[in-house]
């Protein structure tokens, strides 16, 4: 999957997987509050042409409030 843009190939079951794997991930790194971030595209700041998900603890530069 070379990208979010393709999500919709995947049965729902298996979207919903994804999304529950996500936050376990940053449960069991014992994030509370955090964001997930999905680059999509060159334009977009994807450099890695697959399907990932970035879990990120804290503020981070650059991304608003």
């Amino acid at each position: 999957m070379p990208s979010f843009r393709e999500i919709g190939e995947f049965p729902a079951e298996e979207t919903k997987r994804m999304l529950e794997f996500v936050a376990a991930t940053a449960r069991d790194a014992g994030l509370e509050d955090y964001r997930v971030v999905v680059n999509v595209g060159e334009g977009g700041g994807q450099t890695v042409f697959h399907l990932h998900w970035h879990v990120l603890g804290g503020r981070v530069a650059g991304l608003p409030s």
